[in-house]
């Protein structure tokens, strides 16, 4: 049976759909057209830069619009800036020589600054990236370190990258969390580290093991007035992550290890410690996770790492093993 409104409920009803469609006019209207007829895509990523560029994080995602989004679109209108020059760029892109996930960075940026621009400075109505799909990124496969692997690529990393490998491969840390460490979260006495400012958002305090913090005592020895990074260029600046994939990419092809990028250290942690009976929860508390899945993703074995379960039966069975 179909509900037929009374005529004071049918007046309420339609008064509610007008006032609505009133709000969405005023949210229309409140848009400065002119502002994207004036405004350059250059004067959009400056403000954004200047406004959003917090921490290392958001120095990090913005590093992708002076020399490869900014050539492009920057002298442009915004109401120039259509799907299909964002087309065009994709395709230039690809003839430098880069793969979808750069692209999809770079054009993540681009995004997260037109929504500013929309719904904050009211410069423009519409964001023209989310009309463009995404590039198809494929998942590299699983991979993590062997023992002899790792003997490989420290033998072809120059010293201060070796030290840096070791670190990761003990410690789990994400390349921009290890960066950004500083001796205020080093506790050598307690044998702590801390981040300060995890992917998450939250201080993270782990322990480290005896290598780490023999590595870390070395360091503190040499340690300069210049800076408070624990690692750090031969000028006393930040090291610059893209500087780190490269040469990490030419000692991993020394090395003779295929498909192998700096996040597969932060793999290789995490899968030592379960196949060496670690409990799941233990390593999603060090890894930072705020959720058991996500660490699940890393809880691989190998047959030998899980002969133990099986074995289990034979002495149950009271079979004699060799």
């Amino acid at each position: 049976m179909t509900f037929v409104p009374e005529d004071g409920q049918a007046r309420q009803l339609g008064d509610a759909i007008v006032a609505k469609v009133k709000v969405k006019i005023v949210e229309v209207s409140d848009v400065d057209t002119s502002e994207e007829k004036e405004r350059t895509f250059a004067e959009l990523m400056e403000r954004y830069i200047e406004e959003r560029n917090v921490g290392e994080a958001g120095q990090r995602s913005c590093r992708g619009y002076p020399g490869r989004l900014g050539p492009f679109f920057g002298h442009l209108l915004l109401s120039a800036i259509t799907p299909r020059l964002i087309a065009d760029y994709k395709a230039k892109r690809y003839e430098d020589g880069v793969g979808p996930v750069t692209i999809n960075r770079e054009l993540a940026l681009m995004k997260r600054a037109f929504n500013v621009a929309i719904h904050e400075w009211r410069w423009c109505q519409d964001n023209p990236v989310t009309q463009v799909p995404r590039e198809k990124e494929n998942s590299p496969p699983d991979r993590w370190l062997t023992d002899e692997e790792e003997a490989r690529l420290l033998n072809c990393s120059p010293p201060w990258l070796k030290e840096i490998v070791t670190f990761a491969l003990h410690t789990g840390m994400r390349q921009g969390e290890l960066l950004a460490l500083t001796w205020d979260g080093v506790d050598l006495d307690r044998r702590t580290v801390t981040i300060i400012q995890s992917k998450n958002g939250d201080p993270l305090t782990n322990p480290i093991n005896l290598t780490v913090q023999a590595l870390l005592k070395k360091r503190a020895k040499a340690r300069p007035v210049e800076t408070n990074l624990v690692f750090f260029s031969p000028v006393h600046a930040p090291i610059d992550d893209d500087y780190l994939r490269r040469v990490f990419t030419s000692a991993a092809a020394k090395a003779d290890i295929e498909h192998f990028h700096f996040h597969g250290l932060r793999h290789t942690f995490a899968t030592r410690l379960i196949q060496a009976g670690v409990d799941l929860y233990k390593v999603q508390r060090l890894l930072g996770h705020k959720s058991l899945m996500m660490t699940q993703r890393y809880a691989h074995h190998c047959p030998d790492s899980l002969r133990d379960s099986v074995d289990i039966l034979d002495r149950k069975d009271g079979t004699i093993t060799n």
